[in-house]
C-alpha cells in the first residue's frame, strides 16, 4: 500500500504547523479549520446526519418496545415446549436476531441486520470483504503494518473486520476509523487497553462488536494518518474509550467498558441515528456524554438509543448525560450510582422506560436524575418515566409533556410497556463482551 506523504513532508508540516496549534483550543473541530481535508470531511458528514435525522423519534422508541414485546413473548413460549439447555439463551430483540444461530461464525454479516433503536441503517461493512487482524502491534502512525487494527479502520473500502487470535492492543495514538466499518471480536477476546481509544469523527456506517475497552489514557497527539490518503495533526487525546464526533449510523453492541481517562463513550457535535445497545459499564467516574456543550445547538439533531446495557459496579455519573437532542434509554439495569445515574442540560428530550434502577445505600443519591438549571426552565424539559422499576428508594423527577404514543400500547404484544422493569435483569443478562465460540450458539 503506497502512502502520498515521506518522512521530510510530515516533518514540514509538524513545524509548520505548530504555531497554529499552540493558538487553538485542543479539539478536533478547531484542527479541523486548519485542514482542507478534514473541513470538507466536516461539512460532508454533517450533511449526512441532517439526512439521518428522523423527525419522528417517538416511532421510533415505541417500535423498539414492540419488538422487545415480541421477544419476550417469543422467548416464554420457547420455554413451554423446548428444554432449557436447547433453547437459545438470547433474551432481547438485538440477541435473538443472531445469538441463536450455531453458524454465526459462518454467518457474521448476519448481525448487520439486528441493529434496532436510532441506529437501525448502520450495516457496518457488510458490502465489503474481511479483514483478517493478525498482528496487536501499533507502532507506526504514518504507514500502520498490514495485519494491524489501524491498518484496517483506515481503509477506504468497506471492511468486516475480525481477529486471528486473542490479543491486547495498546494504541499509541487514538484510532481514527474510516467509513463502513465493522470491528467484530466474537471467537476471541479482544482488549483495546492501557493506551489511547476509538476516535470515529467525520465518518458514517460503523459498528463496534464484542470487544473490551478498559484503562484508556491520554495521548500526545502528533502525525496520525485517518485514511489511506490523509495524515493530519492531532492534539492531545482526552482519553475516551470510544469517541463519536459529527458521526452517524454508529451501532456500539456487547462492548465491555471500563476505567478511561475521561468518557467511556461521548457522542458529540452534531452525532446522530446511534444505538449503544448490551455492554457493560464498570469502574469509572465519567460514564457517558451525549452533547458535549451547552452552545452546541447543532447537537438538536442527535437521536441515541441507549438499550439493554448493565450499568455495574463502581460508576459515579453520566449514564448518560445528554444536551439537546432525543434519547430513548429502555431496559437498562442500573446498580448503586454514586451521583446520579441519567442527567442533563439545554432541554434534551430522554424517554426512560422499563429500566431498574437500584439506588446505593447513600440517602443523598437515591435520585435518578440531574438537571443543570433552574427549575423554571427545566420543568419545560420533557423528561418522562414508564414502566421503570425503582429499588432501594430510587426515583425519577419528572417533567414535561407525556409521551405521544404513535402505536398503540394496548396491543397484547405491547403489554410489557406496563411493567417492564422487572424484566430489566432478564433483557441485560448477556451484557458485555460475550465468549462466543464458533460452531455453537453464542
Amino acid at each position: 500500500m503506497a502512502f502520498g506523504n515521506n518522512k521530510s513532508s510530515i516533518i514540514l508540516l509538524l513545524l509548520s504547523m505548530i504555531y497554529f496549534v499552540t493558538l487553538i483550543p485542543k479539539s478536533h473541530a478547531a484542527i479541523a479549520k486548519y485542514d482542507d481535508y478534514l473541513r470538507k470531511k466536516a461539512n460532508e458528514s454533517f450533511a449526512e446526519s441532517l439526512k439521518a435525522f428522523d423527525p419522528n423519534p417517538e416511532k421510533v422508541a415505541d417500535e423498539l418496545n414492540e419488538q422487545v414485546g415480541e421477544t419476550l413473548v417469543h422467548e416464554n413460549l420457547s420455554r413451554r415446549h423446548l428444554k432449557e439447555e436447547n433453547d437459545c439463551k438470547a433474551t432481547n430483540p438485538i440477541d435473538r436476531c443472531w445469538r441463536c444461530d450455531g453458524d454465526w461464525s459462518k454467518n457474521r454479516k448476519k448481525l448487520a441486520e439486528c441493529v434496532r433503536g436510532f441506529g437501525h441503517r448502520t450495516t457496518g461493512g457488510k458490502d465489503g470483504r474481511y479483514y483478517l487482524v493478525t498482528d496487536p502491534s501499533d507502532d507506526d502512525m504514518d504507514k500502520p503494518k498490514n495485519g494491524t487494527l489501524r491498518h484496517a479502520v483506515i481503509q477506504s473500502e468497506p471492511l468486516w473486520i475480525i481477529f486471528a487470535r486473542s490479543m491486547v492492543i495498546r494504541l499509541k495514538q487514538e484510532l481514527i476509523f474510516a467509513s463502513d466499518k465493522t470491528v467484530d471480536g466474537r471467537g476471541v477476546r479482544v482488549r483495546i487497553a492501557y493506551g489511547a481509544g476509538l476516535t470515529l469523527q467525520f465518518v458514517h456506517n460503523v459498528i463496534i462488536h464484542n470487544i473490551r475497552i478498559h484503562n484508556i489514557v491520554s495521548t500526545p497527539g502528533g502525525m496520525i494518518r485517518d485514511a489511506v490518503d490523509h495524515i493530519g495533526l492531532r492534539t492531545v487525546s482526552d482519553g475516551d474509550g470510544i469517541n463519536v464526533f459529527s458521526s452517524n449510523n454508529i451501532w456500539i453492541d456487547h462492548v465491555s467498558l471500563s476505567k478511561g481517562t475521561d468518557g467511556l463513550i461521548d457522542v458529540i457535535e452534531g452525532s446522530t441515528a446511534i444505538t449503544i445497545s448490551n455492554c457493560k459499564f464498570n469502574n469509572h467516574n465519567t460514564v457517558m456524554l451525549l452533547g458535549a456543550h451547552d452552545n452546541s445547538t447543532k447537537d438538536t439533531i442527535m437521536q441515541v438509543t441507549v438499550a439493554f446495557n448493565r450499568f455495574g459496579k463502581g460508576l459515579v455519573q453520566r449514564m448518560p448525560r445528554c444536551r439537546w437532542g432525543f434519547f430513548h434509554v429502555i431496559n437498562n439495569d442500573y446498580s448503586k450510582w454514586l451521583m446520579y445515574a441519567i442527567g442533563g442540560s439545554s432541554n434534551p428530550t430522554i424517554i426512560s422506560q422499563g429500566n431498574r434502577f437500584k439506588a446505593s445505600d447513600n440517602p443523598f443519591t437515591k435520585q435518578v436524575t440531574k438537571r443543570e438549571s433552574t427549575e423554571s426552565e427545566w420543568k419545560k424539559w420533557q423528561w418522562r418515566s414508564e414502566g421503570d422499576k425503582f429499588v432501594n428508594g430510587a426515583y425519577f423527577r419528572e417533567s414535561g409533556p407525556k409521551v405521544k404514543h404513535t402505536i398503540s400500547p394496548l396491543k397484547e404484544k405491547n403489554l410489557i410497556k406496563f411493567k417492564p422493569g422487572s424484566y430489566a435483569g432478564r433483557l441485560t443478562r448477556y451484557a458485555g463482551a460475550l465468549n462466543c465460540v464458533a460452531g455453537k450458539s453464542c
